[in-house]
C-alpha cells in the first residue's frame, strides 16, 4: 500500500528518507508559467523535485504519497527582506538598553518559525545586530531550529549619524564613535573595511543605508548619507568578495547615487520619480518595495503613544507614500522583488504584502512570481529556487484555493515544505 505521510511530516524533524515521495497536487503555479496547471504530479527525492509530470500519475506500490488535489500549490515563498531580530512595538526604542544579546537571539526563534510557517521558505535578512542573524541561519542549516533559509547581511553599513548608526540620540558619554567593524564607516578606505567585516562574520550581502530613514533617531528620513566615492567602494569591494549590494533608500538623490554605483537592489524607494525609473531601469536595479511597513508605520502613527515625536513625523510622512510608488515603477517596467521589511510590521503577516501588490495594479500572478522566481533572480539563487522544476530544491506551498482569483489566499497558507521535508499540513 501508499504509505500517505500527511500526519508524519507534520511532525518530522529528521532529513527524508531517500525514498521518492510522490505527491499529486490539485492546482500548481510552477513559478514558470503564467498559466495555472491542474492536475500534476511531483516526485521528490533527497529534497529535490526529480519529476514534474502532467495528470496523476501512478504511484509504485510501497512508495510514500502525498494527496494535495484539494489545493493550489506554488515554490516556496522568498521575502528579500526581513529583520527576524526584532518586531517594533511600543517601547522598543527602550530594549536596546535593556536586553542582552542573547534575550534578542530567542526571541528571534519563534519569529523565524513564525515565518516558515506563514510559507516562506528563504527570506533575505537585512540588517541585525551582534551576528545574530547569521547564528540564527546556521542553526537553522543544523536542524536546531525551524526557521526559513536565511540569507544574512549582519550589521548595515552607516555613515556616522546615518539611519544604521546604532549610536543615534544616545547621551554623549555612551555615545562613542563606532567604526566600521561596528558598521560605520567614513571614506572609502573605511567603507571596504565595512564590507570586509562582514564577511569575517558570516555575511551572505551587504546591506547599506543610503539615506536617511522612517525609525531611526536621526532627523532627516531621506537625505543622502553616503557619497558616490564611498559607494562605489562598497559595490567594488563587495563583488570581490561575491556580494551583492541591498541600499535602503527613501530620497532621491542617494538613489540615484546608488543605483549608479552597482547596487543590486533599491529598498523602499519612497520618493522614486522618472529619472530614478529610467536609471534602474538602464541599470538592471531591482525594486523591494516593503509596502507593508509603509502601511505599518502610517497606522501607529495615528497613535501619539507608539513612537517618539520625530519618529511619529517621518512614518506619518513617509509611509502612506510607498504603495504609489510600487504602482508607478510596477507600470513602468522596473524589476520588483517582493519584500516586507517584516519586523517593522508583524512577523508572519508577510503574505499581507500581496495585497497591497494586487491593490496597487500588480496582477496577482506576477505578484506571486515577485516572490518566488523574481525574488531568486534577484538574490542569485534562481538554479536552486523559485520554481517548480526538476533538479531544484523541493520548496512547496499551498493554499486551499485558488489565490489568482482572490489573492487573500495567499494569507491562508496550510501546507509547507521545505527541501522536501514537510512542516505544516492541515
Amino acid at each position: 500500500m501508499r504509505k500517505c505521510l500527511a500526519l508524519l511530516f507534520c511532525f518530522l524533524v529528521t532529513p527524508l528518507q531517500a525514498d521518492p515521495l510522490y505527491v499529486h497536487v490539485g492546482q500548481l503555479i510552477d513559478g514558470q508559467s503564467d498559466r495555472l496547471r491542474s492536475g500534476v504530479t511531483l516526485v521528490i527525492e533527497e529534497g529535490r523535485f526529480s519529476a514534474v509530470e502532467s495528470g496523476y500519475q501512478s504511484v509504485p506500490e510501497g512508495a510514500d504519497y502525498l494527496d494535495l488535489r484539494d489545493r493550489t500549490l506554488m515554490p516556496g515563498l522568498i521575502d528579500t527582506h526581513t529583520h527576524l531580530s526584532s518586531e517594533l512595538a511600543p517601547g522598543s526604542y527602550i530594549r536596546r538598553f535593556t536586553e542582552n544579546p542573547g534575550d534578542v537571539a530567542f526571541r528571534m526563534v519563534p519569529f523565524a518559525e513564525r515565518t516558515l510557517m506563514a510559507g516562506f521558505t528563504t527570506v533575505r535578512e537585512l540588517g541585525d545586530s551582534h551576528g545574530l542573524s547569521i547564528a540564527l541561519r546556521d542553526a537553522i542549516r543544523a536542524g536546531h531550529v525551524k526557521g526559513p533559509r536565511i540569507h544574512a547581511a549582519g550589521k548595515s553599513l552607516a555613515t556616522t549619524g546615518g539611519h544604521a548608526d546604532p549610536t543615534n540620540a544616545w547621551a554623549d558619554h555612551i555615545q562613542g564613535d563606532p567604526g566600521p567593524r561596528h558598521g560605520v564607516i567614513n571614506g572609502p578606505a573605511e567603507a571596504a573595511a565595512g564590507v570586509r567585516h562582514r564577511y569575517k562574520e558570516g555575511a551572505d550581502l551587504i546591506k547599506i543605508t543610503a539615506t536617511g530613514g522612517v525609525l531611526s533617531l536621526a532627523d532627516s528620513g531621506e537625505n543622502p548619507q553616503f557619497t558616490e566615492e564611498e559607494l562605489k567602494a562598497i559595490v567594488e569591494t563587495a563583488r570581490d568578495y561575491g556580494f551583492h549590494v541591498a541600499a535602503h533608500a527613501h530620497g532621491g538623490e542617494g538613489m540615484k547615487r546608488a543605483i549608479r554605483a552597482g547596487v543590486r537592489s533599491i529598498e523602499h524607494g519612497t520618493y522614486m520619480d522618472r529619472e530614478i525609473i529610467r536609471l534602474m531601469r538602464r541599470h538592471g536595479t531591482y525594486y523591494v518595495p516593503t509596502i507593508s511597513a509603509g502601511r505599518f508605520v502610517a497606522e501607529m502613527a495615528e497613535d501619539e503613544d507608539f513612537f517618539p515625536p520625530r519618529v511619529r513625523e517621518k512614518a506619518a510622512e513617509i509611509g502612506p507614500l510607498i504603495q504609489d510608488t510600487f504602482a508607478r515603477a510596477y507600470e513602468a517596467g522596473v524589476r520588483i522583488a517582493f519584500g516586507t521589511d517584516s519586523g517593522v510590521s508583524p512577523h508572519g503577516d508577510n503574505a499581507r504584502e500581496f495585497i497591497y501588490m494586487v491593490e496597487a495594479g500588480m496582477p496577482p500572478m506576477a505578484a506571486i512570481q515577485s516572490a518566488t522566481r523574481v525574488a531568486a533572480e534577484m538574490m542569485g539563487i534562481a538554479d536552486d529556487l523559485g520554481t517548480v522544476a526538476v533538479g531544484k530544491r523541493a520548496d512547496l506551498v499551498g493554499v486551499p484555493d485558488n489565490p489568482l482569483e482572490d489573492i487573500g489566499q495567499m494569507l491562508k497558507v496550510n501546507f509547507v515544505m521545505k527541501d522536501g521535508r514537510v512542516y505544516r499540513h492541515e
